[in-house]
């Protein structure tokens, strides 16, 4: 089994595969401060809930938005499995063409994304990643990869009207019954949910406007199932998104 990590900043997406066959997938919080110890527990405890613990480990690679979470990663997977990872990023081959101003700077979760939204889907292609942040990339006709928009997430966004204003409070990101809320929870919710998926419909008629024609649309993110029903445009909603892409990116490295 190879393990695969996709860190962000406020979770770690942790998938094991074999092949061509994903055998698990799960998250953990991202923790800059948490040691390798602490990380190989829950590695470990991850194994046990999918009945894994005995499953031969033979490689790894790691994609990460967080560099000091990346190191702790890597020295882990390094000490505790005596396996080398692989690590997206310069010098890893992707086979993904990238056609924006400085290709170092693009995150390595888009990478991946779209990695394995050319090998799964049609092209050109709206890849939308619903994270901490909320990123809608393009892909052209040719498998370029054309550029982003980057917004805050939906959490964040939730974070910041409780954290930033005196009178309202946390709320659940649940869909209410009605988009004008008759009170401050169903209220915030309405801003969240239809707000956040009124705002991808527009994103994806503009970018395709600026292309100049239509797209395959891929959703997929943590908060991607509260947003998909509210959509009108076609979506192909893939939870894996991001497996796909470590898979096929392991495959060309390992």
């Amino acid at each position: 089994m190879v393990l695969a990590f996709d860190i962000g900043n406020t979770h770690t997406f942790l998938g094991g595969f074999s092949g061509k066959k994903i055998l698990f997938t799960d998250l953990i919080s991202t923790n800059r401060s948490s040691t390798p110890l602490e990380y190989v527990s829950f590695i470990q405890t991850a194994l046990r809930v999918h009945g894994l613990e005995d499953e031969p480990i033979d490689g790894a690679i790691i994609s990460s938005v967080v560099p000091t979470v990346t190191a702790t990663v890597k020295t882990t997977i390094e000490r505790f499995f005596d396996i080398t990872p692989i690590v997206v990023g310069p010098g890893v081959k992707s086979g993904l063409k990238i056609h924006i101003d400085n290709p170092a700077q693009l995150g390595s979760d888009l990478v991946v994304c779209a990695v394995a939204g050319i090998k799964e889907y049609a092209v050109p292609q709206i890849d939308i990643y619903m994270g901490t942040a909320t990123t809608i990339s393009l892909i052209d006709d040719k498998k370029t990869f054309l550029g982003t928009t980057i917004s805050a997430g939906m959490g964040v966004a939730s974070d910041a009207l409780s954290d930033r204003t005196s009178q309202l409070p946390s709320v659940a990101l649940e869909t209410p019954k009605k988009v004008v809320g008759t009170n401050t929870v169903d209220s915030m919710r309405s801003g969240l949910v239809f707000f956040t998926a009124s705002a991808i419909d527009g994103m994806i008629e503009k970018i395709e406007e600026e292309y100049g024609q239509p797209c395959t649309v891929v959703l997929t993110g943590r908060y991607a199932p509260s947003i998909l029903p509210h959509l009108k445009h076609k979506i192909i909603h893939d939870p894996d998104l991001i497996l796909k892409g470590l898979m096929e990116i392991y495959s060309k490295n390992a």
